[in-house]
């Protein structure tokens, strides 16, 4: 699952008309590694930065939290990053301040959508103008298209190698790049099927064109896959890891693909891996010829 928070609740931004831009902000710093984000950061209260030649100075309205956010507080991805160091990937705002080489390509009022290697969780982030994206305006919508949107678009294409009439699997399909992969696999003519955790986010998965979705704390998942795809699965987009990947290999169909793109079930453990047996994989693998890509990304 995927969140966004909206942080209009600061009390001071600029307006465009001469007003200061405050000396002070709060932002999240991690000051200690853990796989428990709350236990991981901490509120500082610092100097609003000030951007450089080729940066922008972003005053933040949304800000995305992705699964990677865990990974990287809990010094998972870089083990040589040591506290204290900046939380948050991405964000979205307005251009409050700029450096000279900037002002090229855009202006204080200019909306624009951000990725970055930390920092977002901030009221004022400073970006590199390269690494930022303008928008039309300051919606949450045009924020998940950096990460969950990108992930799931360049996995199927790259990857998945679609075929109009096959069968695609989508876990954890109501959150956020799953809901990306589910429609990617609808316009390119696959029966989709998806799998969430209540009726309201089956709903939803209905409404966004999943042929099939399957809310398994009401119904047995492997049971309900077994019956109505007996041929099995062409592609599965799997981000839960753990069972729900053991299950995906076992349902593949023959020349299936598996795209794993993540294993959200275990990032809150010590190891940050979900258990996986997987003792008849290479087997399964040789008699269906089924091919697994890794899909490395921050969704």
């Amino acid at each position: 699952m995927r969140f966004i928070i909206d942080t209009s609740y600061a009390t001071h931004f600029m307006d465009f008309k001469g007003s200061a831009i405050p000396s002070s902000m709060k932002k999240l710093v991690v000051t200690k590694l853990s796989q428990d984000f709350r236990e991981a950061v901490s509120v500082r209260t610092v100097a609003v930065p000030t951007p450089g030649d080729a940066e922008l100075l972003v005053r933040n309205r949304f800000v995305g939290i992705n699964a990677s956010d865990i990974n990287y507080s809990a010094g998972r991805y870089d083990p040589s990053v040591k506290p204290p160091f900046d939380a948050g990937f991405e964000g979205i705002g307005e251009v409050v301040g700029l450096g000279l080489s900037a002002s090229s390509r855009y202006a204080v009022g200019d909306t624009v959508a951000y990725f970055g290697s930390g920092g977002a969780f901030a009221e004022y982030t400073v970006v590199p103008a390269k690494e930022s994206v303008p928008v039309p305006s300051v919606r949450p919508e045009f924020l998940a298209l950096l990460v969950s949107g990108a992930t799931a678009y360049i996995a199927l294409r790259r990857l998945g190698d679609l075929a109009k009439g096959e069968t695609v699997l989508v876990t954890a399909a109501a959150g956020g790049t799953g809901q990306f992969a589910v429609q990617f696999a609808k316009r390119a003519g696959c029966h989709v099927v998806g799998t969430c955790s209540s009726d309201e986010k089956a709903g939803f998965l209905k409404s966004i064109g999943c042929d099939r979705p399957i809310n398994y704390t009401a119904e047995d998942l492997a049971k309900t896959l077994r019956k109505e795809y007996p041929l099995g699965i062409d592609v599965v987009y799997e981000s839960v890891g753990g069972s729900v990947l053991e299950l995906a290999v076992t349902s593949l169909a023959n020349k299936g693909r598996l795209i794993v793109i993540g294993f959200i079930s275990g990032y809150q453990t010590a190891s940050g891996i979900a258990p996986f047996k997987g003792g008849t994989l290479p087997v399964k693998l040789l008699q269906n010829s089924i091919y697994i890509p890794v899909f490395l990304c921050i969704s």
